[in-house]
């Protein structure tokens, strides 16, 4: 009876418990925002926030779900982190510009069900053309989860400042292989990194040594500034970069990026 009574009570505390452990990082799941999920601008200064998958500009071609605004939500720890890489920029010309940050489950969730549509190929032209649709989840370009729930995780790159123009996306038309070289792909206004973004090819890995010089550079430039700061990157995405000992390393949240 007593043992009985002990595991009833630990089941007690456990539940009672759950909402502070997702705050901690320490549950798997969690719907609410944390105080400390900021929009990044606020600590950020001439962020630029080209955010994608508000938009058409995407590999679904479409706005993706979960996301309301186009707004860079990241854990304060992390925003800060950033603004230390923009200060550093700053006197050479430069900026950062992110295209991801917080990504809710129900945005990948999207992601899932839209690879395993494979009859709609409507932006393969641009974003996957040497590769079937149906070895997305094979290759490691689409997953059940994404470390980007987790609020830490930030999809970026360099731009000049003042910021330039940038070529205006029109949805389904004129679509270019993202691993082209820059003249003749989508025109981003940022350093040339070798890729478009979210491009599922080979030559968006950080390290790729068939990329010309001068993107290597650009890349080196952009993981040096980052590693200095904290950030570990994705070796098969320059693009991609995860704060060290990020508050939330467990939790994936799903509440709307608003």
């Amino acid at each position: 009876m007593a043992r009985a009574l002990k595991i009833s009570f630990l089941v007690f505390l456990a539940l009672a418990l759950l909402p502070a452990l997702a705050l901690l990082g320490l549950a798997e799941d969690a719907a609410t925002r944390p105080a400390d999920v900021i929009d990044a601008a606020q600590v950020l200064p001439g962020l630029v926030v080209e955010a994608r998958y508000f938009g058409n500009h995407n590999f679904l071609g479409r706005p993706v779900k979960g996301y309301q605004a186009p707004l860079c939500l990241l854990t304060r720890r992390t925003a800060e982190a950033l603004a230390k890489v923009q200060a550093e920029l700053k006197p050479l010309g430069l900026g950062l510009k992110v295209y991801d940050c917080y990504r809710p489950r129900q945005a990948v969730a999207d992601f899932v069900d839209w690879a395993k549509d494979l009859g709609d190929r409507a932006t393969q032209a641009e974003f996957y053309s040497t590769v079937e649709k149906k070895d997305l989840f094979d290759k490691g370009y689409i997953a059940e989860r994404s470390s980007h729930s987790r609020g830490s995780i930030v999809d970026l790159t360099i731009i000049p400042r003042p910021t330039p123009s940038q070529e205006a996306y029109q949805p389904g038309k004129n679509l270019r292989p993202c691993y082209l070289p820059a003249a003749r792909r989508f025109g981003d206004n940022g350093l040339d990194m070798g890729t478009g973004f979210d491009c599922f090819h080979p030559l968006s890995h950080t390290a790729n040594p068939v990329v010309g010089a001068q993107q290597r550079a650009n890349r080196l430039l952009l993981l040096s500034l980052m590693a200095r700061h904290g950030f570990k990157n994705y070796d098969l995405e320059w693009w991609h970069f995860t704060l060290a000992g990020e508050p939330y390393p467990e939790t994936y949240f799903d509440f709307p990026v608003k």
